[in-house]
């Protein structure tokens, strides 16, 4: 009596993992797509070479990830196209007794993408913005290059995970 109940409570327990796997949960318009190419994004904006950082940063984010392998062109089930669109810098905080003196900026970053299939259709398109704020000391341009990769990676963080995650 008791073997039978230990194999029926043991089933029980087994019986809710049924339909469940291990793996990625890609959206159900991305199941054929397991491969991604990542061209080199386009710039749109003032600030030379970004658009070597915001690409080698989402592929290493696709890479950390997990769900895509990245392919070269011609292998890829889909290809990720990006143009970088804007990056403002807005002031965050004032100093103390003089409004007029910034003493911390918010920096956003706008990327606007498209994923295109193997037949040149498109799977999945959008903006999204990555953003970081930082202090400033002497001098504002330097310290807004540094916080620069920051924001890339938010960006990158939010990209992958929007088209792994299918939201």
């Amino acid at each position: 009596m008791k073997a039978l109940f230990a194999v029926a409570l043991g089933s029980f327990c087994l019986s809710g993992c049924l339909g469940y796997h291990i793996g990625p949960a890609k959206p159900y318009y991305l199941r054929d797509v397991h491969t991604i190419a990542v061209p080199t994004f386009k710039n749109h904006t003032l600030i030379p070479r970004m658009e070597v950082l915001v690409t080698d940063t989402v592929i290493k984010q696709f890479q950390q990830d997990g769900t895509f392998q990245i392919a070269s062109d011609g292998n890829a089930d889909a290809t990720l196209k990006g143009e970088i669109i804007r990056i403002d810098r807005s002031p965050a905080r004032s100093l103390r007794g003089n409004v007029l003196a910034t003493t911390e900026f918010s920096l956003a970053m706008r990327l606007k993408y498209s994923l295109l299939g193997r037949d040149g259709k498109p799977l999945a398109s959008g903006e999204t913005v990555g953003t970081t704020s930082f202090f400033v000391g002497t001098d504002v341009t330097t310290d807004e290059r540094q916080a620069l990769p920051l924001a890339t990676e938010d960006l990158a963080t939010r990209l992958v995970s929007g088209l792994s995650e299918g939201w």
